[in-house]
């Protein structure tokens, strides 16, 4: 699987895990609510920054969002 769909289904994974909306992940993380929906749809890629901003929103490690072995 490309890291991309691995990013965005590890990402919606975890956000439901925090019962966060896309809004208030994207509130959070300083960010566009249509942003963190690409993000999930695997449309747009985040740039690693983003993936230490959104982890740290998650209380996740960075890691975490990468691990295509991730469940």
């Amino acid at each position: 699987m490309e890291i991309r769909k691995v990013f965005a289904r590890n990402l919606r994974r975890h956000r439901h895990k925090k019962k966060l909306s896309h809004e208030a992940l994207a509130h959070e993380a300083g960010v566009d609510r249509t942003y963190i929906s690409a993000l999930e749809r695997g449309v747009y890629g985040a740039s690693i920054d983003m993936v230490q901003k959104l982890a740290k929103v998650l209380e996740v490690d960075p890691a975490a969002l990468l691990d295509p072995r991730s469940e």
